[in-house]
């Protein structure tokens, strides 16, 4: 069966698609530490609008990661948000799109640069208390914003380049898990086989994303791990990056993805956690649920957000304060949760 756009989005597609094709320079942004999601959805809607003569930059409030840098190998669409460039961009845009977040906080600095800008939001999260206004396509059911993506692309017949194919399967490959999910839907997979069909190497993508890591990424986990907790009776279970560690190696944001899958994947866990102090000794979390807890609302009560089985939040340190308050938030929620059972 050949893909087709869900019925209950067609309408926000092809509003969003005219609104993008009206442009003439076009902004693009997504959320700090840009995951596959973000990045891979940004180059994808990039090459598409300079496909069609629009001119695109992406412009993050965090660097563009490392590890998905072959997305737009050979281009200069991504400029640094604090360079005089940027602000140039910004200033002569006439569109802002952000993509993979609907929240104001969750875009940094950008916000400031773009807040004069029309905006159009494409984005899978559940929509928090401070969204970005603007014309929008938000789906929950969607598996990745890089499926939102494919649709408008899809809806205008392309055209389609390696750049768009590459960059809409890093988006679902990452955000489904590797497929592990229970959003990779049939509907994903229906748009992975047009990408695949069309000349994207499923080996070549994992080897890109998964098939290798810097050796400071385990010298790192080796620390993390000496951390790891289980609370059996509540069913929470947590690793701690060493600030200390995180430093001594000159790891990236990037070097701790799926770390939280750890303490997610000990038995008998319903909200695993990874906790890790940032530069401005604020404390960042990942949550992750192992079932029906729904971490995005925990994530909520720390003002931060996300899915229902995986969101992030950044709170007040020190660590040492912050730890008990989260875990004891978890294990209320795990509770909570058990009694309605």
């Amino acid at each position: 069966m050949s893909y087709r756009t869900p019925s209950h989005r067609a309408t926000a597609v092809n509003q969003v698609r005219n609104a993008l094709l009206a442009s003439r320079k076009a902004v693009l942004t997504t959320h700090l530490n840009a995951d596959g999601d973000g990045a891979g959805s940004e180059a994808a809607l990039a090459a598409w609008l300079r496909a069609n003569g629009t001119e695109a930059w992406i412009i993050n409030p965090t660097s563009f990661p490392d590890s998905f840098r072959f997305l737009i190998e050979h281009q200069d669409w991504v400029v640094p948000a604090g360079s005089a460039r940027a602000r140039e961009l910004c200033d002569s845009a006439d569109l802002a799109v952000v993509l993979d977040t609907g929240e104001v906080p969750r875009i940094g600095r950008v916000q400031e640069m773009i807040r004069h800008l029309p905006a159009v939001v494409i984005d899978h999260h559940p929509i928090g208390d401070r969204a970005i206004g603007g014309i929008s396509l938000r789906d929950v059911t969607a598996s990745a914003t890089g499926e939102l993506v494919h649709d408008i692309i899809h809806e205008s017949k392309g055209p389609w380049t390696s750049h768009m194919d590459e960059g809409i399967y890093i988006a679902i490959l990452t955000d489904t898990g590797g497929f592990r999910f229970d959003n990779a839907t049939a509907g994903c997979h229906r748009v992975v086989s047009e990408v695949v069909e069309r000349g994207v190497d499923p080996e070549v993508m994992y080897e890109r994303v998964f098939g290798s890591s810097r050796i400071r990424r385990y010298r790192l986990l080796q620390f993390a791990l000496t951390t790891l907790e289980h609370d059996e009776e509540y069913g929470v279970s947590w690793m701690i990056v060493p600030r200390e560690r995180y430093e001594e190696v000159g790891a990236s944001a990037e070097d701790l993805e799926g770390f939280v899958d750890i303490p997610r994947s000990i038995e008998g866990t319903e909200v695993g956690l990874l906790f890790r102090m940032t530069a401005s000794d604020d404390v960042k979390i990942s949550f992750r649920s192992n079932g029906k807890a729904d971490v995005n609302a925990l994530a909520r009560a720390f003002k931060g957000g996300g899915h229902v089985k995986a969101s992030g939040a950044v709170v007040t340190g020190p660590i040492e304060e912050a730890v008990p308050r989260v875990l004891d938030a978890a294990r209320e929620a795990v509770q909570k949760l058990r009694r309605t059972k």
